[in-house]
């Protein structure tokens, strides 16, 4: 049997370059391991010795490769990078045969990031694919379903681990609480600010205007370009309180002299006048939460916007004035969601004021799915997953607070013009994790509990290490869902995280939240130990 291969790539070359090798050595055990099971890899498109890479990198050159791909014939797409999923979006949507999104599974190189990213966006789409992930292609989890695939065209997960939303099974004043919390928000209605849509190619984070009014928010249509213009009012004395309060709270910049290679000082003020104009950007519009796209357009004009998303999601954060001399957002965070994920957006939106309104923390950020491994030892027993966000989470998540916050030089691959992130190691304690996605034109939300755990600094260092060690970490261990079943069921590479003071605390707002998001029209799974 002949399959078609396929892998989509970034846009930036040098992202592609650089992550190439690794693509090439994933196809080759991957095919290796489809021959020995009767099947036939076919390489749909060609390396370009020119591009020194063999990625599709753009929506132009993914139509053109599946034009000459049998629209019946079993595909495989195959991904060991982060990737832009709109570059092959077009192709699989009018593929009528079997379709198989594979991973590996690596820290180092991203694939089950991309993944899952492309994932959500054929959920979106109504596209049906099967999706598998292995380390290299050999265990017989990989195998024994890739066996089925080839002779059924499916893969079937297991979601044993969710269970439908049922309003008999919450308590009657949980439910009462979050119901009432959902009718007065929608009531009060709220402004999502969008500085342009669609980061990375990432459809499936674009909610349509359609299935979120519903809910009580409404979009804010912004432009970048509207932000960038807004920096070049922001004063530089201003920029320079901004950062002189943060170094005042103990954060620390790993500052250098190289603007190519090293975060500068000069790049962080910059930064500092980002977060400036976006409160103010925020204020002028009435806007409840703000997303910035960043890649692509913001990324060839300024460093990079994760200080400002950072701050942006703490409620404790530099002060914002406008021309007037008129604090903004006083006291209070500015919810962000991170790369325009409007998914996130909404889901940052509802948990940080529901949270406030039972008087309590609301800070809560969304991560990469990145990667885990299985650890133990006296004080830990499980698979430990490691959130990573590209750059920026809330101090108030961290050991130390802004003590324990740090901010580097984001990579070069990806941000050619620098910006600091704020890093810091994810606080030990219990978790409500959760994820709205669209599907079959409808608002969904699959959620639980967790517990991020305190990891020997060995095994943390070498968890950074061998992922991104400039961004903020969560070691997270996901109540009563197993790796292969986060795997097979999660619509995102992206997952939403908001602390709770112990387990039990975690069960009961998480069922409070599950009653406020089904109010609000948003179809709630809850995924393994929630209690109810």
């Amino acid at each position: 049997m002949n399959i078609y291969l396929v892998a989509s790539g970034d846009l930036r070359l040098s992202a592609n370059q650089v992550c190439w090798e690794a693509q090439a050595q994933m196809e080759k055990l991957l095919s290796e391991t489809v021959a020995e099971a009767g099947g036939k890899i076919i390489r749909a498109h060609a390396y370009d010795e020119k591009k020194q890479h063999g990625f599709i990198d753009s929506q132009k050159m993914g139509m053109q490769v599946f034009k000459n791909i049998d629209p019946t014939a079993p595909l495989i797409v195959a991904e060991s990078v982060w990737q832009y999923s709109h570059h092959v979006l077009a192709g699989l949507i009018t593929h009528k045969g079997p379709i198989l999104t594979v991973a590996n599974w690596s820290g180092e190189w991203p694939g089950l990031v991309g993944m899952l990213n492309l994932n959500g966006s054929l959920t979106k789409a109504g596209v049906e694919y099967s999706t598998l992930w292995s380390i290299d292609f050999s265990d017989d989890f990989f195998k024994s379903n890739l066996k089925n695939w080839l002779q059924t065209a499916t893969v079937k997960p297991d979601f044993s681990h969710v269970k439908a939303f049922d309003k008999s099974l919450i308590p009657s004043d949980e439910l009462a609480k979050g119901v009432a919390f959902a009718k007065a928000f929608r009531n009060e209605k709220a402004i999502m600010g969008v500085f342009d849509e669609g980061c990375m190619g990432m459809f499936n984070a674009i909610v349509p205007d359609h299935l979120l009014h519903p809910t009580g928010i409404y979009k804010e249509r912004l432009s970048q370009s509207s932000l960038y213009a807004k920096m070049l009012t922001v004063k530089d004395e201003e920029a320079e309180t901004v950062l002189q309060w943060l170094l005042d709270k103990g954060m620390k910049f790993n500052w250098g002299t190289d603007e190519v290679t090293e975060l500068t000082k000069n790049q962080t003020l910059l930064q500092c006048k980002m977060y400036i104009a976006a409160v103010r950007i925020a204020a002028e519009f009435g806007c409840d939460t703000i997303g910035i796209q960043y890649q692509q357009g913001l990324k060839d004009l300024v460093p990079a916007s994760d200080l400002v998303e950072g701050l942006l999601n703490n409620q404790n954060r530099p002060p914002v004035f406008d021309e007037e001399g008129n604090e903004l957002f006083a006291g209070e965070a500015l919810p962000h969601f991170n790369e325009v994920d409007e998914c996130a957006g909404i889901d940052a939106l509802v948990t940080y004021n529901l949270w406030r309104s039972m008087g309590l923390k609301g800070e809560n950020t969304l991560h990469d799915l990145r990667y885990g491994e299985h650890f133990k030892n006296e004080n830990i027993d499980g698979f430990v997953w490691v959130f990573l966000i590209s750059g920026a989470a809330p101090p108030e998540h961290f050991v130390g607070g802004y003590e324990g916050t740090s901010s580097e030089r984001q990579p070069e691959m990806y941000f050619r013009l620098g910006g600091g992130s704020v890093k810091g190691v994810s606080k030990p304690g219990s978790i409500v994790w959760s994820r709205i996605y669209v599907m079959d034109d409808a608002l969904h939300c699959d959620m639980g509990i967790g517990e991020c755990v305190d990891l020997p600094k060995e095994e943390l260092d070498r968890r950074w290490n061998m992922t991104t060690p400039q961004w903020p970490i969560m070691n997270a261990i996901l109540k009563g869902v197993s790796r292969d079943q986060m795997m097979g069921r999660h619509k995102a590479n992206h997952i939403q995280v908001v602390y709770a003071e112990n387990e039990t605390e975690a069960n009961k707002l998480c069922r409070i939240k599950a009653a406020a998001l089904q109010e609000l029209g948003i179809q709630v799974h809850f995924c393994g130990d929630v209690e109810l």
